[in-house]
Order: C-alpha cells, then structure tokens, then sequence
C-alpha cells in the first residue's frame, strides 16, 4: 500500500493567501444564494499520510488493516476530532487517540497537525504540527512513556479550541478531562476532571465507580466568542441520566472551574452519539450528531443549530436542523460525486465556520479500520465546505 509522507517536527509556515483555504473556500463559495446546503469544495488526505521522520506506532493493532502493514513506519496523520481555523488560511487539525482503545494505542503520539486544503486540486497539504507532551509532570499518574510525550493509552483527546492568548484547550474522554496546553503542545496544569462523571479508564486506575462508558466524554469543546467560557458537550448519557440526553457543561476560562451550570442536548435516538459542538454565539452551537453506521448502513449524519436559551422550556436545548450530512446538493458534482453528495462515514468529528453562510466539514476516518467509501479501501480524510441557504448570524 503507498505510504505518503508528510513534513514533521513543529514547524509553522506563513502561507500566501493565494491557493489557500481561505482563498479556495471563497471562490468555491461565491456563487450566489443557495436554496438548500450546496457542496463548495472537496479535499482529501490519503489515508496512507505519515510524519515523515517520526517513529513507528500500530505494533499493537489487530484485525483487518484494509491492506496496510502493520507496525507503521512512521506515525500516521489520521483521525481527526477537532479543527481550529488560522488567519493565515491554515487549519489546526487535532488527531484522534490512536487505534481505538488504550491497550494497542500506547505508541501513538498526541498530535495537532496544521493542514491547508488546496480545492482546486482536491487535496490537503501537511505544513506541520505540534506533538503533545507533560515534561514539567502535570499529570499525577504514571504515563506510557518515560521522555513524558503523550500518547493514545494516556488520554483520549477528541476536541480543540484555542484561547485568546494562543493556548489550547482540549477534550478529552479517559477523564473525561479538560487539558490545558501552550502552543508549543506543552500541557500547563493538572488535568481537569468533571466532577461526577468517571470514564471507565479512569475507574480503572483509581478504584472509583464509573458513572459513563467508555469512549462517551468531551467529544464537543466549544469557546463563546467573548474568551469567558468554555462549554463541554459529553458523547454519551451519564449514569441515572434519561437515555439520550448529554450534558453540556460550563467552565469558566478565569476562574478555570466549572460553574455548576449545564444545560442538556437531547439525541434523536439513543443509540446516536455526537461528533463535535462549536460555538456560533454565547447561547448556540453548531453539533454534529450521528449513527454508527458507514457507507450502506450510514442514514443518520446530521448537523444541527443548538440553543441554550430553551425557547420552548421543555428542559434541552432547542434544535434546527441545520445540514442533513446524507443528502447535500451537488450541482457542480465536486469530487467527481453526482448530483447528490453523501458523506457516509462513520465517526465525523470535525465542523468549523469559515463565513456566515459557509462550513467545513471533515471526518475521522479511524485509520486503518473504516470503510465508509469503499468496503474493501480505507477511508480517505476528507475536508468539504458547505454552503448554508441563510446566514449563521454568527459573532466573529
């Protein structure tokens, strides 16, 4: 199987606009008004695409690897859960944990990726990235390994923003946690947990009682435009919940604590789960919320408009369908899609504004083991841009 490689180490590049996301996102979008969410742009990152130079990682992987050898090489670029936009057309793309689970993830490195699609050729550039890391020893528990880079057996990041003073924020699901780290992917203090929630992972660890399964922690990390609060939305029910119904819970970016305040997102089924929530405003989210179905099996990828201000007090957050992720209109049959474009995946993690009336979209693809494309293939990154029929009215 081709192997692609990409540029390592944590170098980041000045881009001219010119070719860049923003520049392609643009043209792609300016069309004129749409009647119903259009396809405006179609990437992908094989999903063959490794840190060249890195180390090797999947020494523990089993099962059908859909054609790729296993241990890899070199760290792999896959799986993305949480995506940052940059002013300079440039994307911080956060890499999923690993392989799964923690028992076979212990050599893959926590990596944020800085990626620009290219629409105009249909592809996405690698221009560097940050690998995560505990060298002042925040974490009070041992970790995989001794140099204190971390992995995907320490934590399970699936979320991402970026404060006003350039740190980041991420999510996590072994916690769950809240992890605070500088630019260069430093962790800077202890990690957060969220008071009455277990992951098993934790459980297991310490003795304490789960009150969640596995894998159902932060998978939504949303940052109100105003840099006062951070709002982080669960996967899955807590324990003694109703089924289906997630909470969201507030933290306070000063005080760094949680408030004690939550509001809930109710599932259209239980058996659903979400794949990121970002904020629109101080009171709405853009959530992204699925069925665990790929290709045939996958009916249900949706994103939604979510408002904390309960309009209708019936106790949730009140919903709008925003994009039926099965069903965009393709006119112009980008990615030599028809007319009808399908994003069949099985886990999609990742949705960013680009303009009031514009999104991306892109999924994780859980390299090497889904096939939403192709039941035979791996799944491809991929990176789409929507256009919206009415404007967000989003605060930028």
């Amino acid at each position: 199987m081709k192997k692609i490689y990409a540029v390592a180490g944590a170098a980041v590049l000045t881009l001219a606009l010119g070719g860049t996301a923003e520049a392609g996102t643009a043209a792609a979008g300016g069309h004129g008004r749409v009647t119903t969410p259009t396809l405006t742009g179609w990437a992908s990152l094989p999903a063959g695409t490794f840190v060249l130079g890195s180390e090797p990682s999947g020494a523990k992987i089993t099962g059908n690897t859909n054609g790729y050898s296993v241990p890899f090489a070199d760290q792999p670029i896959q799986g993305f859960s949480g995506i940052v936009k940059n002013r300079d057309g440039s994307f911080d793309v956060l890499s999923d944990n690993g392989y799964g689970n923690q028992a076979n993830s212990a050599d893959f490195l926590l990596r944020i990726q800085r990626l620009t699609p290219a629409f105009a050729t249909n592809t996405v550039d690698v221009v560097g990235g940050i690998t995560l890391s505990d060298p002042d020893g925040r974490v009070g528990w041992p970790l995989t390994r001794p140099d204190r880079v971390l992995t995907g057996a320490d934590f399970d990041v699936e979320s991402i923003v970026r404060a006003a003073d350039g740190t980041y924020w991420i999510g996590d699901e072994f916690g769950p946690y809240l992890l605070h780290f500088d630019r260069a992917g430093k962790l800077l203090a202890a990690p957060i947990p969220l008071d009455g929630v277990i992951a098993p992972e934790t459980a297991a660890r310490t003795g304490v009682p789960a009150t969640t399964n596995s894998s159902k922690g932060f998978e939504g990390l949303a940052a109100t435009p105003d840099g006062r609060h951070l709002y982080g939305l669960l996967e899955g029910t807590v324990n003694g919940d109703v089924a289906g119904q997630l909470r969201l819970n507030e933290f306070d970016l000063r005080t760094q604590q949680y408030t004690g305040k939550r509001a809930i997102y109710q599932l259209e089924s239980p058996a659903n789960a979400i794949g990121d929530a970002i904020a629109v405003d101080d009171n709405r989210f853009l959530v992204i919320e699925r069925d665990g179905g790929q290709g045939a099996t996958a009916l249900f990828k949706r994103i939604y408009l979510a408002d904390k201000r309960d309009r209708n007090r019936d106790g949730v957050l009140d919903k709008t369908l925003l994009v039926d992720l099965m069903n965009i209109a393709n006119p112009r049959r980008l990615g030599g899609f028809g007319e009808t474009f399908t994003f069949p995946f099985q886990t999609i993690e990742d949705v960013v504004i680009l303009g009031d009336s514009r999104i991306a979209v892109l999924n994780d693809n859980n390299f090497p083991f889904s096939t939403g494309r192709s039941a035979t293939a791996a799944d491809n990154n991929e990176w789409i841009t929507i256009e919206l029929p009415q404007p967000l009215l989003a605060t930028r």
